[in-house]
């Protein structure tokens, strides 16, 4: 059965998307099956997999509503091991929709119990909110994926994240952890950087990844040519940390399925 990854972080513009897409498609070329769902109502994910919004039948939405099975809204891409369960802006407005549902909470997970025989991993892009599309992303996870940029803003959302993580835990997931810290945006030669990240490091140890994704052109334009960097530009340095990253994630899965 498939481990599931929700990638989050309550502050916006951290990079989430760009994880999930990069870090999809680097496991994918290592031999993984990948399963994406795009669980923002911005789509990004859907785009810079190139995925044409208007031809969609089914989405996410439809899937956790019950309107369709997990399985009738998946979408094969050209990308080596990695399929999507698109997004579009009418996820929007399932928070107020699963209101009136029940287990609003947990609709995302039955949805996916019926596809992680399928894949090795499902990553899911969850907006920057802690509404009740994230409490469904996180209630469906393993672990979770934490990108942030190296501003001391960042560690105020860091630590509300842990706390609707720790919530989440005791209400609705017991086995839900950290997966690790991601700094992304990186620039090694500024002093802020190297203060938020030593600060980070001292409070999360071992949780903090290795690698860092550092600011980069291409990571920015890959998704306007509907590929990951490493698709767009494969000799860039965004393709090599994400490169980086999914060898490092793969190491840290096996230690893990090791302890258990």
């Amino acid at each position: 059965m498939g481990k599931v990854i929700a990638v989050s972080n309550q502050k916006g513009g951290v990079g989430k998307s760009t994880t999930c897409v990069n870090l999809a498609a680097a496991l994918g070329v290592k031999g993984k099956k990948i399963l994406v769902v795009d669980f923002d109502p911005q789509g990004n994910t859907t785009t810079s997999f190139g995925i044409e919004k208007r031809s969609i039948r089914n989405t996410v939405y439809e899937a956790i509503l019950g309107n369709c099975r997990m399985v009738e809204a998946i979408v094969a891409t050209k990308f080596r091991g990695v399929c999507v369960v698109p997004a579009t802006q009418t996820l929007a407005g399932a928070a107020v929709e699963l209101m009136e549902t029940k287990h609003r909470a947990q609709r995302l997970k039955m949805q996916l119990l019926s596809v992680k025989d399928d894949y090795d991993f499902i990553i899911i892009d969850c907006p920057p909110t802690l509404d009740l599309i994230t409490i469904n992303a996180l209630s469906a996870c393993d672990s979770v994926l934490i990108p942030i940029q190296c501003e001391f803003l960042s560690l105020e959302g860091l630590v509300e994240l842990s706390e609707a993580i720790k919530r989440v835990k005791k209400s609705y997931n017991p086995k839900i952890v950290i997966n690790g810290i991601l700094f992304t945006m990186f620039v090694k030669r500024y002093n802020l950087t190297e203060q938020v990240a030593n600060e980070v490091k001292k409070h999360f140890g071992a949780m903090v990844y290795k690698t860092h994704i550092p600011r980069n052109i291409a990571l920015s334009e890959a998704p306007s040519f509907g590929e990951p960097v490493m698709y767009y530009n494969p000799k860039c340095k965004g393709a090599k940390a994400y490169e980086d990253l999914a060898a490092e994630f793969l190491k840290r899965d096996r230690k893990l399925v090791s302890k258990t």
